[in-house]
């Protein structure tokens, strides 16, 4: 028999603890698996390397209905791949594969530098910034003129907080959530435009460009995406991609806690290894929901179709029986480790890009940190200057009680 949470209904400790509440529970259980009740339904909750490896099996989980409507249309969206299984998912993900794959991000490193650079000779204007809330804007203008799309900066800055609010209500309920509706519905509209434009040549693109390639994405019958699910994979691409923000702010509170890491970021090969190690030790997403398609076992615990199950993200990554020394930031462990098959890495998910959901957008992640890295550590000139920096687990998606605020120097 696997462990139970005594408690008749934990939702209330998931807002409250949010990234402690399965990693205390396998601790305090003894288990990398127990059940608990949340939202009056049944959940089995995993963590750890193993369990990851169960959770990413092809085939065997499905997202439809694994999270509340209300994250889930934030995040993603009804409609998008995410909802998407089996070969309609394969055909979908092919698409967004083939525009968010390494060979295919072409510009984007050089523009993300370009108006990070920009951006950070504005912020040395100012007495100081919140470099979570200043980094949306250059990732904005980075990500959409990439993908084709030509805007104002006026727009790019409309743009940035709609993408913003959106990310910061997926794990909040009351205001925060509402507002990232209400942003959403706007910026729904206006992919919606986007796609249409493009249709009607209203809005001329380079043929390849992303928002060009979803316009005229068919599926597998051979129709025009319709314009709304066309529109939500376009918001898919530019929001995750503006929700790096995060990773951003990470990084440089990540070479303010370990400073010695700025002197040695000057040797390129250090760059990547900084780069996995703040996706691993900081937290982003603190955990995924599944439904079982395929029942299987594991752990002497039956997983029937249509259960309910929660991945523990944050706590996998920070897993003791994967990782020499978890809790410690060591860029060293990377040092000839392949990341993209690494046991227990999953801030983006796990198994292959093209079989699981593991999201497409990774690899854009990664580029873009290693932009940041660069620079933060070796060309802009920063201070931080006294402030509450600890990270509420409850405050889902993390940030420091005092957004990291910093200092640009001219």
């Amino acid at each position: 028999m696997i462990p139970r949470d005594p408690s008749p209904e934990s939702g209330i400790a998931v807002l409250r603890e949010g990234y402690d509440f399965i990693p205390s529970r396998s601790r305090r259980f003894g288990s990398d698996i127990f059940v608990a009740r949340v939202m009056g339904r049944e959940v089995t909750c995993m963590t750890g390397a193993e369990a990851a490896a169960q959770f990413y099996t092809p085939r065997r989980f499905t997202r439809q209905g694994a999270l509340p409507a209300t994250t889930f249309s934030l995040i993603q969206d009804f409609g998008s791949v995410m909802a998407l299984d089996g070969e309609d998912h394969r055909h979908r993900k092919a698409l967004l594969l083939s525009i968010l794959a390494p060979e295919a991000l072409g510009r984007l490193p050089g523009l993300t530098e370009h108006h990070w650079r920009r951006a950070a000779a504005r912020w040395a204007r100012e007495a100081e910034v919140s470099l979570f809330d200043a980094a949306h804007e250059p990732l904005t203008a980075a990500i959409t003129e990439w993908a084709g799309l030509a805007l104002p900066p006026e727009e790019v800055r409309q743009r940035a907080g709609e993408f913003r609010d959106m990310v910061e209500g997926t794990g909040s309920v009351g205001p925060r959530n509402w507002r990232g509706h209400w942003q959403r519905r706007r910026t729904e509209r206006w992919a919606r435009g986007v796609i249409q434009g493009i249709r009607d040549g209203r809005v001329g693109l380079a043929p390849g460009s992303a928002a060009a390639s979803i316009a005229a994405h068919r599926d597998r019958d051979g129709r025009l995406l319709d314009v709304v699910t066309a529109g939500v994979e376009l918001i898919n691409i530019l929001r995750a991609t503006v929700a790096n923000a995060r990773w951003a702010m990470f990084i440089a509170l990540a070479l303010h806690e370990n400073p010695e890491w700025r002197e040695r970021l000057a040797d390129e090969e250090w760059v990547d290894p900084f780069v996995q190690e703040v996706r691993r030790l900081y937290p982003f997403i603190p955990f995924m929901g599944g439904i079982v398609r395929q029942p299987f076992r594991w752990r002497g615990h039956d997983f029937r179709e249509g259960d309910w199950v929660l991945l523990d993200l944050f706590g996998t990554g920070r897993d003791p029986a994967a990782w020499e020394e978890p809790d410690k930031f060591r860029p060293e462990r990377w040092r000839g480790a392949d990341w993209k098959t690494q046991p227990g890495f999953v801030p983006h998910g796990g198994g292959e890009h093209a079989m699981t959901h593991r999201c497409p957008g990774e690899w854009v992640t990664v580029e873009q940190m290693k932009v940041i890295a660069r620079l933060m550590a070796r060309d802009i000139r920063w201070d931080v200057p006294p402030q509450d920096l600890s990270l509420p687990p409850g405050r889902m998606p993390a940030l420091p009680r005092s957004r990291f605020r910093i200092r640009v120097r001219p």
